[in-house]
């Protein structure tokens, strides 16, 4: 689908069904509202799914790879051939996403939206738009229609996903550069300056200051408009963010449950939720990044936490332990007895 396609195809959640989970949390034994979040997780996945009995299996991690020529800047220390090296170690199972995955019992599948060395692996799904942005600090990370292609490219494994039936999404990236990147959109979109967001990322505290100021030079040099999420992917994002916006959208669209990992995949989200505001309620937040960036962004998607554990690696790896939590949920809800059935004497509960 394209993405105009996407965004109209998206459509409210059943509030009936978020309100007859409620009312079954309302009836078990335990304290109401004790389980927090966790409630509110459950019921919001009924909604998604028009069900009081939600199910979040099957499910699928979905990592989109791409570099970034913000890293001429020196932003970081990894060099840019990591991101074509970890995509070919996430195809072959050897990252801490693939564990987490495989804990979960999720498939994953890596795609290369823009790694910029040629990159071949049985396994890896290529999808290039661009070998990697343009240096942000210079002029536009991309054109307004390779953004688009990116977008759609994100749409489209959400599309995949729902003709394999996947109920429950978790949408990973990597590209080394794309914490600044993250910065620069998160920056524009929530109009703060460059130093309340901008997140160490592999380079630590100490690059911290610089990683800030080409931030502020590539938002000055490009001139987003923050009224615009393509305009400002386009100018200071990536095709790895684009995509992920895309995804979360054409998750939205097929009511696939999306969890969201940290600062990269909620400022994609943000993109997301400022093109559709009805996509929000198809995502779920996991975790919150280490430093501020992280709770910023989950405020204005009007999120809370369900981890808080400095996690800040990426890759999905935060959205996977959430899952964890939404099993777990899911259990105490179908599980747990009725309150009215405790205190019932047993040959009376016997006859029920």
């Amino acid at each position: 689908m394209t993405l105009n396609e996407t965004l109209n195809r998206i459509q409210p959640v059943d509030t009936e069904a978020a309100c007859a989970a409620q009312g079954r949390w309302a009836q078990l034994a335990k304290l109401p509202g004790s389980l927090g979040g966790l409630e509110t997780a459950v019921s919001r996945l009924a909604a998604v799914q028009g069900s009081a009995k939600p199910s979040i299996h099957p499910r699928r991690t979905v990592i989109f790879c791409a570099d970034n020529g913000v890293t001429a800047e020196g932003v970081t220390p990894s060099a840019r051939s990591i991101t074509s090296a970890q995509a070919l170690n996430f195809v072959r199972g050897g990252g801490v996403i693939n564990a987490f995955s495989r804990g979960i019992g999720a498939e994953v599948t890596v795609v290369d939206v823009g790694i910029a060395s040629t990159c071949c692996e049985p396994g890896l799904r290529s999808l290039p738009v661009r070998k990697g942005t343009a240096n942000i600090v210079e002029g536009p990370a991309m054109t307004a229609a390779e953004c688009l292609r990116a977008v759609e490219v994100g749409i489209s494994l959400a599309e995949e996903c729902a003709a394999a039936g996947i109920r429950l999404a978790v949408g990973g990236e990597m590209g080394v550069g794309n914490t600044t990147t993250a910065g620069a959109v998160a920056a524009v979109l929530l109009n703060l300056p460059p130093e309340r967001i901008t997140v160490p990322g592999a380079g630590g505290s100490d690059g911290l200051s610089h990683k800030t100021e080409v931030i502020r030079r590539a938002i000055s040099c490009n001139r987003p408009r923050a009224s615009s999420p393509l305009d400002v992917l386009a100018r200071v994002g990536g095709l790895d963010i684009a995509a992920l916006c895309g995804f979360y959208l054409g998750c939205a669209a097929h009511r696939i449950a999306a969890v969201l990992d940290g600062v990269i995949s909620c400022a994609a989200a943000l993109c997301a939720v400022r093109l559709s505001s009805l996509s929000r309620d198809y995502l779920f937040p996991s975790h919150q990044s280490a430093g501020p960036a992280g709770g910023l962004l989950l405020e204005a998607l009007g999120f809370a936490p369900l981890i808080t554990a400095e996690l800040c690696l990426g890759e999905g790896t935060g959205a996977a332990l959430g899952v964890l939590l939404l099993d777990a949920a899911l259990r105490a809800y179908r599980e747990t007895v009725l309150l009215a059935d405790i205190e019932r004497p047993p040959a009376e509960r016997k006859k029920g």
